[in-house]
């Protein structure tokens, strides 16, 4: 989700043209880094290719694994905004925070070993779990750090790169396994956010107490704030056609390109809102470009 805001007060659409939110070019670079983060741990991990997990309890030879690993997600992540909605409503600002901790820290501890463990295929001293666990663990803190510690910029720049991560760690784990499934959880999150945003948890977080109030699930960015969920499905996606289509980066370079195009819509669409969805335009036109590129290749 993109909202535009206003630094000095609650998170509004500006009455004034001085203080209204226009698009620029510079916006568009944090979704850039992060997919670009995401594509260089692809690089470590595609030499991996085959050895993913499924990351749902749906086994992927159960019939209609695909449509039943779309809605597991999509559940799993209304359940997810529904908690947090509740919690900053009755105030429970303590448990948020522990709740985030516990998220992040999983989150980096888990990509840092996997991250490391491929890496030792091409870096022989990584080659041991002496040194593979140290180094998550140095890793791990770091990041937490840089989330609650460090400060606005630090945090920015830990939540863009993980959202890369992230993105491509699932795609790595369902795209490699089915890219269908992968196809899907994207296409039924575009269209729940929809409804999250204008109807659900997440539009009533953004106009009641703000995205900010989140640290570790958004960044902020001159004028916007985004949620961490748009970098991993963007990343997601570009993953999904790296390792759906491996014999050639073009599909996933379609992809970035969809992406790109679908992100400067929804910044045009945030001119005239305060709040707007950030993934329908940007899944949908990322998967046609790379999917179309994809086939053709065939």
């Amino acid at each position: 989700m993109s909202q535009s805001q206003n630094p000095q007060e609650a998170p509004q659409k500006s009455n004034t043209g001085e203080d209204k939110f226009r698009f620029q070019i510079v916006y568009l670079l944090p979704i850039l880094a992060s997919m670009l983060f995401g594509l260089g741990y692809a690089w470590v991990l595609l030499p991996q290719a085959g050895s993913g997990i499924p990351v749902t309890p749906i086994p992927p030879e159960t019939p209609g694994a695909d449509w039943g690993t779309a809605l597991y997600f999509v559940v799993l992540i209304a359940a997810s905004a529904t908690v947090f909605y509740l919690l900053l409503k009755y105030k429970k600002k303590r448990t948020i925070t522990g709740l985030i901790l516990l998220a992040m820290t999983t989150a980096a501890m888990l990509l840092s070993l996997v991250f490391l463990a491929a890496l030792s295929s091409r870096v022989p001293f990584l080659d041991d779990w002496r040194v593979i666990i140290p180094i998550s663990v140095a890793f791990t803190v770091l990041f937490d750090l840089a989330i609650f510690r460090l400060g606005h910029k630090a945090r920015n720049t830990a939540v863009i790169l993980i959202g890369g991560a992230l993105g491509m760690f699932l795609a790595y784990n369902i795209a490699d396994i089915s890219i269908w499934s992968a196809v899907l959880i994207l296409v039924f999150l575009a269209v729940y956010d929809v409804f999250a945003v204008y109807k659900g948890p997440v539009g009533k977080i953004a106009q009641s107490s703000g995205l900010e109030q989140l640290q570790g699930l958004s960044f902020s960015f001159k004028d916007i704030q985004m949620g961490l969920g748009d970098l991993v499905f963007y990343s997601m996606l570009t993953g999904t056609m790296i390792f759906g289509f491996p014999q050639s980066l073009l599909p996933a370079a379609a992809s970035i390109a969809g992406i790109m195009a679908g992100s400067v819509i929804t910044f045009y669409m945030l001119e005239k809102k305060n709040i707007f969805p950030g993934l329908p335009f940007p899944i949908l036109l990322g998967l046609a470009f790379g999917l179309a590129v994809g086939f053709l290749m065939i």
